[in-house]
């Protein structure tokens, strides 16, 4: 599990910092939902609110290490070998 690993400390690091941008912008998206339906989704519409809004206040929390500390770098397994971007000269007589 490297990658989910990795991607979620990435987001939690670009959560951290921008909570209240990023809460403006789920009420946004849920004004939007909303007037497109006509408020017939509104109750699971609010509830996808909520549960985004504690997902963000318990991964940004000011004070918290960064991101990058708290996950480990993702060491490939088989890294690939480099690149020779020039061809090898032929030594023929």
């Amino acid at each position: 599990m490297g990658l989910i690993d990795d991607l979620k400390g990435k987001a939690q690091g670009l959560i951290h910092g921008n909570e209240q941008a990023i809460k403006d912008g789920l009420t946004k998206a849920g004004d939007f939902v909303d007037s497109k339906t006509g408020g017939k989704y509104a109750g699971h519409v609010d509830k996808i609110q909520d549960g985004a809004s504690k997902l963000i206040d318990k991964n940004g929390t000011p004070g918290a290490a960064p991101a990058t500390e708290q996950v480990p770098p993702v060491t490939p397994v088989n890294p690939a070998p480099p690149v020779n971007p020039v061809p090898p000269v032929d030594k023929a007589p």
